[in-house]
């Protein structure tokens, strides 16, 4: 019950703002251009029950994931989560999504009693495993993927503890920047941790306790009443991943989506069962590709917090592509196979509020990893970036080309940044003209970005979908053009798979084309000549 609306408000723009300022520290002190530069990080405030408060406007594929690893934390650190301790964890298989995101996470206490948490989620560009990156083409087990971290206790009294960390700094190609990018998700925790105490000594510590409980019930009833509207109606929907890497073709996700009593079930039966290649989902990834589509076109005014999510249920079988079985690969489940859900769900959805929902984005991150000795310096590095692609047309708007979409919210690299800190040149960067899907309204075109190598030796990484059929239009509209992976060697072209590693050499070029959105409406006659 909110007893004074203007109160609550206040408090929960100060709350929101937390998260956003944790944001900012991380990403402004943060080592890598992954982090600094495409903004790959995420933070959040939460319940001392681990739910979701606030979070910041970041990335969609951590921050519906984030809950579960703040969980995993309290129950495995248990009493041992104590002022100024912090954890650390990327466990897929306890609320972890694929192994480069580190999630930090630190309690906030009032006097002895733990009122809540602050957590934040980066990728951190490598932290081992058998290529440059820690994103392999091919992967048949966790542990192929990098260093697995479950629930520990990294920071004591505000500082690292050197010797918790000990494995990933000799696992990882780049311990520098790793050392330096996770000093940055420590001071983004203590800046959370500081204005939360900030907030409670100007309103009280029981009013955040309270307002923190009443902002979730306050977005519950909001999304119920959003989700009523359509109870009574369901639908079901199937698409297709290209492949897992390791031979297994076709791969399909299925979903039935339910609306009643203001709730929403979601049923993942009939979806493929894990698969050995390195696309299998974990299930919090899972959780925040669903969460994602309902809070984007149901809860566009509403604050963003586990009570929009406890109005949504999910069922997906244990051992499926969705709710992996350790040790299962998962290194692009997380950012591919989270982009397909997303992708079926819309397809259901459609069938319910046709002029809703937009048409098929490019359905991939299209993921690019280039590691090796870099020749001005002779030390390693390790290269990663998402590249952005079309977005799917909806009623009455074009798709937008060249961005990314969905379950990426990052920018790109910038190319001053990209050739100034690696031995890499780009060559071209350019938007894939005519690769959008054909309708009355038309789908985003992809891009095209060309990576020159300028290291002796290098190992390249890419994980991919959308290279064998293109994202679907609505209504008749017209598929996008699928995308396209090229290596270019002594001005001969190979066609890469859509998950592959290879070794190159000085002056290779990796050309990524990414997929055009699917068009909506079919096209007139003018449109056609």
């Amino acid at each position: 019950m909110i007893d004074d609306p203007i109160r609550f408000e206040v408090i929960k723009n100060s709350l929101v703002s937390v998260a956003r300022e944790m944001s900012i520290a991380l990403r402004m002190s943060a080592f890598s251009p992954n982090i600094k530069e495409r903004r790959d990080c995420s933070c959040a405030v939460f319940d001392k029950e681990g739910n979701l408060v606030t979070q910041s406007e970041d990335i969609p594929v951590h921050l519906g994931a984030m809950p579960l690893s703040v969980k995993a934390c309290i129950e495995a650190i248990g009493n041992e989560m104590k002022l100024g301790v912090m954890a650390l964890l990327n466990d897929p298989f306890s609320g972890g999504s694929h192994l480069p995101d580190l999630t930090l996470v630190a309690p906030i206490f009032n006097d002895n009693d733990c009122i809540g948490y602050v957590a934040n989620r980066a990728h951190h560009a490598d932290i081992g495993g058998t290529s440059p990156g820690s994103m392999p083409g091919l992967a048949v087990t966790i542990h192929e993927e990098g260093v697995l971290i479950k629930p520990r206790i990294v920071v004591r009294n505000g500082r690292l503890v050197r010797e918790s960390i000990k494995d990933l700094m000799l696992q990882t190609r780049t311990p520098d920047e790793r050392h330096g990018d996770f000093s940055a998700q420590i001071a983004a925790n203590t800046v959370g941790i500081r204005r939360v105490i900030e907030c409670a000594e100007r309103y009280g510590w029981n009013e955040i306790i309270k307002t923190m409980k009443d902002l979730q019930e306050y977005s519950a009833g909001r999304m119920r009443i959003a989700l009523m509207k359509y109870d009574g109606l369901q639908a079901s929907f199937e698409d297709l991943m290209d492949s897992d890497g390791a031979g297994t073709w076709d791969i399909p996700i299925r979903v039935s989506i339910r609306f009643k009593n203001g709730e929403a079930y979601l049923d993942f039966s009939g979806t493929m069962q894990q698969v050995r290649g390195n696309i299998n989902c974990p299930l919090a990834s899972t959780l925040s590709a669903v969460y994602y589509v309902f809070i984007a076109l149901f809860a566009k005014d509403i604050p963003v917090n586990q009570g929009c999510w406890n109005r949504i249920h999910i069922y997906a079988p244990e051992g499926s592509l969705l709710n992996p079985h350790y040790p299962a690969a998962v290194s692009a489940g997380n950012v591919e196979t989270t982009q397909r859900i997303v992708d079926v769900i819309l397809g259901a959805l459609a069938q319910i509020m046709p002029d809703s929902i937009p048409a098929a984005s490019q359905g991939t991150m299209n993921n690019l990893s280039i590691g090796g000795i870099d020749p001005r310096t002779q030390k390693a590095f390790s290269f990663y970036e998402t590249i952005g692609g079309g977005v799917g047309a909806s009623k009455g708007m074009h798709g937008t080309s060249g961005i990314h979409s969905h379950m990426t919210n990052t920018l790109n690299t910038p190319i001053e940044v990209l050739e100034t800190d690696y031995p890499l040149r780009v060559l071209r960067y350019s938007i894939r003209r005519g690769s959008g899907g054909d309708g009355k309204w038309q789908g985003g075109d992809g891009l095209v970005r060309e990576i020159q190598i300028l290291a002796d030796e290098c190992t390249i990484s890419v994980q991919s979908e959308r290279r064998h059929r293109g994202p679907w239009g609505l209504t008749g509209g017209g598929k996008g053009m699928a995308g396209k992976n090229t290596l270019v060697v002594f001005d001969t072209e190979y066609i890469l798979q859509a998950k592959s590693t290879v070794d190159v050499f000085k002056d290779t070029v990796i050309r990524i084309e990414t997929p055009g959105g699917g068009g909506w409406g079919k096209s007139s006659p003018s449109q056609q000549i």
